[in-house]
């Protein structure tokens, strides 16, 4: 059988209709009717590859979930409701969802986009659209290290902190010497803008760095992200401002 999938769904004829999909395409689809036995699912059996869920629960909102299990799981989500409206998808996908689809759907699309999304692996470490490589040692260095660098005998100099640190092979970036805790989709955005400090990057290009279907997502997606990753930043340095915005341009990562 083909990967694991989780659908949590309370209304049994969409159930039906996503395991029959998801079978004929060769997963191997688990189905609970509430997001409290979706839960329970998900730390019985740690083989999931991603999880289909829906917004309107009998038990809860899908967000309450879907921040339920970002708390301890980075596995996919594949959000699936009625509500059509841009904030309810942008919602969505600033607490961590991977995708959206909107009832009533194509059970041909849903498959499709669920094969992209594992399609990526957990972080899909390629090289991104339009970045050059970054050192391991770090984009590079806070003012602060290199200015102390230069002021203490050479006896007593130490190596900097790197102010951003790309691990490419797994798949992780440190800021001032911290690991952050990224999704794929912003760590995709953070290591193409540290790639290039300095350089504005349309949001379409960011888009296209970080998305392998950019044309499905929303222009706000970016913006959304983004703003994740400045909180998490902040989270490690407080009066951090480092990812700056272009107003009618896009982002880049400030110059030391």
């Amino acid at each position: 059988m083909g990967a694991k999938i989780l659908i949590i769904e309370d209304e049994p004829a969409i159930a039906d209709t996503l395991l029959y999909a998801l079978k004929t395409d060769g997963f191997e689809p688990y189905w609970c009717a509430t997001g409290t036995a979706g839960l329970g699912a998900l730390q019985q059996q740690q083989d999931f590859a991603l999880v289909v869920l829906d917004i309107g629960l009998p038990d809860g909102n899908g967000f309450e979930f879907c921040r339920s299990i970002r708390n301890t799981s980075s596995i996919p989500i594949f959000f699936l409701t009625a509500r059509s409206s841009e904030i309810d998808r942008v919602v969505g996908l600033e607490i961590g969802g991977d995708d959206y689809l909107v009832k009533p759907f194509s059970p041909r699309e849903l498959t499709a986009r669920v094969k992209a999304i594992l399609r990526r692996g957990p972080l899909n470490a390629g090289p991104a659209a339009g970045a050059g490589p970054v050192a391991a040692a770090g984009a590079f260095t806070s003012p602060t290290s290199t200015s102390a660098r230069t002021a203490a005998p050479k006896s007593m100099q130490a190596e900097p902190v790197p102010t951003f640190a790309v691990d490419e092979q797994r798949c992780r970036i440190t800021f001032r010497g911290r690991p952050l805790e990224l999704t794929r989709y912003e760590y995709r955005l953070l290591r193409t803008l540290v790639a290039q400090p300095g350089r504005v990057f349309s949001r379409d290009q960011l888009m296209s760095a970080a998305w392998e279907e950019p044309g499905a997502s929303l222009d706000r997606t970016v913006d959304a992200h983004i703003k994740l990753v400045r909180s998490k930043l902040r989270a490690v340095d407080p009066d951090s401002e480092y990812i700056q915005t272009h107003r009618g341009l896009g982002y880049s990562v400030r110059e030391t």
